[in-house]
């Protein structure tokens, strides 16, 4: 605790305790020994004693006056021995303490967050015994509150009344919550009255300071402190002994923390303070007083009499019509009732004079329920602003945001009687987007927030800012400023702020110049000047503004911006919302999922990365139940919508960023695949069979014949349209907006130069060698040729010396082969996260060889090439033609099982293959499996039947070989079991030790030994129980649950 003493070593200089320096004896003591501080004339200094002529003088003790200030000597952490309770804060000071020193060391010194809220509670007559429902109120109105709030509890904090009360909440609610913040409680409370305050003693501080609370028999003058309180001020006014010395110095503090503001460094809302009143005597009454006059909001709980249920009565009276002079002799005897032994003239000013700020007082029943208690605050607080003005709850409803209560704002704020306008909610909507408070934007956003003058670039720097420092979003944000490779300019020159990220860096960094949103750069060229200039906009809305021709609605660019910053920072509900409020509804959803997928395989956080799956995934299936509905309304227009290009998301269609995104559920509906139908069968009919465009291949003329079908003219204004081609708009080329209206008019498209009519000879032509399904077909028969080709060439045509023409075909065909890959693999593809690579043109060489070989079946090629060139240099090297034979055989079974990757698009065997490439992954832990139990037998064995076998071939061969045949049935009886053996060997009869025995047959090898022969007999049951019904029964159970397993894929 070193450390802590040092941190507080300036505590003495600041902080000061009261010594009475003027005895005056206390007329009611007889002895007259004691002074009207309550301390004995020998507890006073010398001082204090000697000047008897001016204590004659002064007949009343003033705690201003008769005392003087020292350096406090009670300060530091206080333990409560036997509690089980982390220690407390406490200090002993002066009851005239600057407040704004407290609220600085309570602040930075002992470390507690500024509060949201701060309940001060008054009152409580003092006995054991509280009612139930005012323990429930404290226990889950009060404390859940002031967790759920982040609220200050202040009380006395002394182990009598209802700070005792208050702490046995505060230990109930702490106890039984498993987690979230802890609640603060604080106590203000009198240091005279304080038991065994000796022990907290010691000018150097406490650290800890041990304390007794409890063992100590009860006297009724002094308490001891409640050890669930998190920090004490004890109050020192020169007095001992006497209640209420706390006073001045607690209305003080309370004041001053009502002046202060909530959050970081103090940009939030005033600090709401609210006076908690339960029973209570007639001193509760100046309490409330001095309250009201200070502009504190009090809370009233009727039904726990005393003091709260006068007061109650009494607001009750003033409000009811009628109210006036007829019933002051009513007042007066409510007083008596109440306060028998109260002056009640002085309490009836006194209640006046609270009456006279009535807006200030709020009644709570045990009718409202504990679990209304926050309502019931808040009403509280709204009650005390007194206005029609909307300026005057700005307070009120960020509180209610801080809080999470959308059903209290909704109730107390937004009935209709407050004038709102766009600006007086902008504070708060910055709070909820803040503090993720989905249900409050979108009760801000409904009544009348203009998010078009509120989203501006200081703003939505603020925004990106609230991303955790260590999380992904952050990271990125981090890499993309210091990959500008220039210092990012502020936002206004000269203003101070945060500086906004470069968010269309990192979205163009996940996912490509393809599909990233639109955002202005930093430095880009003035297109009409051509020179430099600098963008001072940094919002989708600025892109859109200047791009007037291209289909973007600025009214929509705002909801984008925040739909890109609630799906980087993960917010769900959040993103959901402003999915729903932006444009091109179809085109962000599957934005969102490729974003979020993308991000997902880049968190570190597999909870995080969980989420953002969950996410994506609910986006996707929000494209589907979209997609499905437009398609249900109107096919033509659905089909537009697929390959209709979306400038907010990088000019990329619907079908780009589903492919991106991998979103196999958007591809299987029905208007997805009839679009990618007819796209693959190009003008050509669907309804073709498979076999009449292959024997086309071979015989063209058929073309022209009714073998080969198109379709007809009303099913080509789908592909005819004006407004967009078909052919270009699936690459993303179509148009991004409605035509001009100058071309509107019957979809007729002008016949192009030098085509003819549909059953023309050229068209017919073009169409049946351009349509995709055409070349597809052409590549898998081209293929096949290339590996009957292959065949032939080993078989026969293989020979050494000059090759033959055939074998010369072959080499130019792999060379054309050879040639496509390097195109594939120098071009590159999409460049992004989502597709492994930068845009082409844009990466350099060594990212989109990255990118190429990231695909399984371009290795497989790369492999296949590589062997076949490998193979021919050895088969033209004299001397190694059996070596390349060896390597083309191999390479043959290569290049035929890339056929798999090309039937793949078959529908009967596309699933097929895909789960044998699963099961291989499954096999290989099977084969783990396998191996370890082959080897461990096959060792085993070997070592029981020939301990004496020195060839080392022979050994691998029996050692694997041979226990694999014995899994398929082989099983060499007579080379294991030596009672089939012969026993009379002549070589075996001349071994030194032991009996031996020799296997039948010319070559069986070695001889056996007959030791334990019986054991190997076990052994191999064993293996086979194992290997051929655990092991495989397990490798089916696998396979069967693969099916079921790709099915929710």
């Amino acid at each position: 605790m070193v450390g802590a003493e040092k941190e507080q070593s300036w505590i003495p200089k600041i902080f000061r305790k009261k010594i009475c320096t003027t005895f005056i004896v206390d007329l009611e003591d007889s002895g007259g020994s004691l002074c009207q501080c309550g301390r004995p004339r020998s507890a006073h200094p010398s001082v204090a004693v000697e000047d008897a002529f001016g204590a004659a003088v002064v007949t009343a003790w003033d705690g201003d006056v008769h005392t003087t200030e020292k350096p406090t000597d009670a300060y530091g952490d206080l333990d409560f021995s036997g509690s089980g309770r982390r220690p407390s804060n406490f200090l002993r000071l002066s009851d005239r303490t600057d407040p704004a020193t407290v609220y600085s060391l309570v602040t930075r010194t002992w470390g507690f967050r500024a509060p949201n809220l701060v309940v001060s509670v008054l009152g409580g007559s003092g006995g054991p015994i509280l009612q139930t429902w005012l323990q429930e109120l404290l226990r889950r109105g009060l404390v859940r509150a002031a967790q759920s709030t982040g609220a200050w509890i202040v009380t006395g904090g002394l182990h009598t009344g209802i700070g005792r009360h208050v702490g046995v909440a505060v230990r109930d609610h702490q106890t039984a919550s498993t987690g979230g913040s802890k609640v603060v409680a604080m106590g203000v409370a009198p240091w005279g009255v304080v038991r065994n305050r000796d022990m907290l003693v010691n000018p150097k501080g406490s650290f800890p300071a041990r304390y007794r609370w409890h063992g100590d028999p009860e006297d009724g003058l002094e308490f001891p402190l409640d050890y669930n309180y998190a920090a004490f001020f004890l109050v020192d006014d020169g007095t001992h002994g006497r209640m209420g010395g706390e006073n001045r110095f607690r209305l003080r503090f309370e004041s001053y923390v009502a002046q202060q503001k909530t959050g970081l460094g103090g940009t939030g809302i005033d600090i709401p303070v609210l006076l908690l009143l339960i029973d209570g005597d007639e001193k509760m009454l100046k309490r409330i007083e001095d309250a009201t006059q200070a502009q504190l909001p009090c809370l009233l709980v009727a039904g726990s009499g005393g003091a709260a249920d006068c007061l109650a009565e009494v607001l009750e009276d003033t409000l009811a019509p009628g109210s006036g002079g007829a019933r002051r002799g009513e007042a007066r005897d409510r007083i008596r009732r109440f306060f028998p032994k109260g002056d009640p003239e002085v309490l009836q000013a006194q209640v006046e004079r609270i009456m006279t700020r009535k807006e200030l007082l709020t009644v709570y029943s045990s009718e409202d329920g504990a679990e209304e208690f926050e309502t019931i605050v808040l009403r509280a607080l709204v009650k005390a602003c007194r206005s029609s003005e909307a300026s005057a709850y700005l307070d009120e409803l960020r509180l209610a945001v801080a809080w999470n209560r959308v059903d209290i704002a909704q109730s107390e704020l937004f009935r209709g009687d407050i004038q709102w306008r766009s600006f007086h909610l902008e504070a708060s909507l910055m709070d909820a987007l803040l503090n993720d408070r989905p249900e409050f934007v979108r009760l801000l956003i409904s009544h009348g927030l203009s998010l078009s003058h509120f989203l501006t670039p200081l703003r939505l720097a603020q925004l990106y800012s609230a991303a955790p420092p260590n999380s992904l979003i952050h990271n990125l944000l981090e890499q993309a400023s210091h990959g500008v490779g220039t210092k990012v300019p502020p936002i206004k020159d000269g203003a101070e702020g945060p500086l906004l990220p470069n968010v269309g860096q990192v979205l163009k960094t996940l996912l490509g110049e393809t599909c990233a949103p639109r955002y202005p750069a930093r430095d880009s060229q003035d297109p009409h000047t051509g020179q430099g200039r600098r963008e001072s906009a940094y919002l989708l809305s600025d892109w859109a503004t200047s791009h007037p021709s291209r289909d973007v609605d600025f009214m929509q660019a705002p909801w984008n911006d925040l739909f890109l910053w609630a799906l980087l920072l993960n917010r769900a509900q959040m993103a959901m919302y402003f999915w729903e409020k932006g444009s091109s509804s179809v085109a962000s959803a599957l934005g969102a999922c490729l974003l979020l997928r993308v991000m997902a395989r880049l968190e570190p956080e597999a909870e995080e990365a969980a989420r953002r799956k969950d996410l994506a995934t609910k986006f996707e299936g929000m494209s589907v139940d979209l997609f499905s509905e437009c398609y249900h309304n109107s096919e033509r227009r659905a089909a537009r919508l697929l390959l209709r290009r979306c400038p907010l998301w990088g000019d990329a269609t619907c079908l780009q960023l589903a492919l991106q995104a991998d979103a196999r559920a958007f591809f299987a509906q029905d208007g997805v695949q009839s679009l990618l139908t007819q796209k693959w069968w190009g003008e050509m009919d669907s309804t073709t069979p498979i076999w009449a465009l292959v024997l086309t291949f071979f015989c063209p003329p058929f073309i022209y014949t009714n073998l080969i079908t198109f379709r007809k003219s009303e099913e080509e204004l789908l592909q005819k349209d004006p407004d967009f081609d078909m052919d270009i708009g699936v690459n993303g080329e179509g148009p991004s907006g409605p035509p001009d209206p100058a071309q509107k008019g019957p979809h007729r498209r002008p016949q192009q130069p030098g085509c003819c009519p549909r059953r023309g000879c050229l068209c017919r032509w073009s169409y049946f060698w351009g349509a995709p399904v055409t070349v597809f077909l052409g590549n898998v028969v081209s293929y096949l040729l290339f590996l009957l080709l292959f065949a032939r060439v080993l078989l026969i045509d293989f020979q050494p010396g000059t090759p033959g023409m055939l074998e010369l075909l072959l080499y130019f065909w792999v060379f054309t082969l050879l040639c496509e890959e390097l195109r594939q693999g120098l071009g590159g593809g999409w460049g992004s996260l989502a597709s492994g690579g930068p845009r082409p043109g844009h990466a350099p060489l060594r990212q989109r060889l990255h990118l190429y070989l990231s695909d399984a079946w371009n290795q497989c090629d790369l492999l296949a090439l590589s062997c076949f060139l490998l193979g021919v240099g050895f088969r033209l090297i004299p001397g190694l033609y059996n070596l390349g034979r060896t390597v083309l055989c191999l390479d043959f079974m290569v290049f035929a099982l890339r056929l798999v990757h090309i039937f793949t698009i078959n529908k009967q065997l596309g699933p097929k293959i895909v789960i044998v490439s699963k099961m291989m992954k499954d096999v290989f832990f099977f084969l783990f499996f396998l191996g370890v139990w082959l080897v461990a037998y096959g060792v085993a064995t070997e070592g029981l039947l020939r301990p004496r076998d020195q060839d080392l071939p022979s050994i691998l061969r029996r050692v694997f070989y041979r226990p694999y045949l014995q899994i398929f049935g082989q099983i060499p009886q007579e080379d294991m079991d030596v009672a089939l053996m012969n026993h009379s060997w002549s070589d075996c009869a001349s071994e030194e030790q032991g009996a031996w025995a020799h296997p039948p047959g010319v070559h069986a090898g070695s001889c056996v030994s007959m030791y334990a022969n019986w054991l190997v007999v076990l052994l191999l049951i064993i293996f086979l129980l194992v290997a051929n019904i655990l092991l495989l029964n397990l490798l089916i159970a696998m396979f069967r649950c693969l099916p079921t397993a790709l099915s929710f894929e």
